[in-house]
């Protein structure tokens, strides 16, 4: 069983920068691929990004070169830096841990294995 643990989340004006944490439990955290999504209010869970074991990122074209996507397995945490936020960037941002060892990280939310509870982010319009 893997926890999986997000912080950082809050209110912020159209522009402004936010960085979310995700800590993930378990030794093996460095094979980890790991996955941000969300969610916005009657819409589908989507990708926004995700890093796998050896770094190699991917990004959905709606945030790329805005949001940046990193990993420090000594802390057992991924880190999504946004900035240049804009109105729907709005959702509940979620952390996922798929444990199978990939060097590409997958963009389907069916693929990860674990999930943390997610954190909000609100960038009015």
């Amino acid at each position: 069983q893997v926890q999986v643990v997000e912080s950082g989340g809050g209110l912020v004006q159209t522009g402004g920068s936010l960085r979310l944490s995700c800590v993930a439990s378990g030794r093996a955290f460095s094979l980890y691929n790991m996955g941000w999504f969300r969610q916005a209010p009657g819409k589908d869970r989507e990708f926004v990004t995700a890093i796998s074991w050896r770094n190699n990122r991917d990004y959905a074209d709606s945030v790329k070169g805005r949001f940046t996507i990193s990993r420090d397995d000594a802390k057992n945490t991924v880190y999504l830096q946004m900035s240049n936020l804009k109105p729907e960037d709005t959702a509940v941002y979620y952390c996922a841990v798929r444990l199978k060892l990939e060097d590409r990280p997958s963009r389907s939310d069916e693929d990860y294995d674990y999930w943390g509870q997610g954190t909000q982010v609100t960038v009015p319009s």
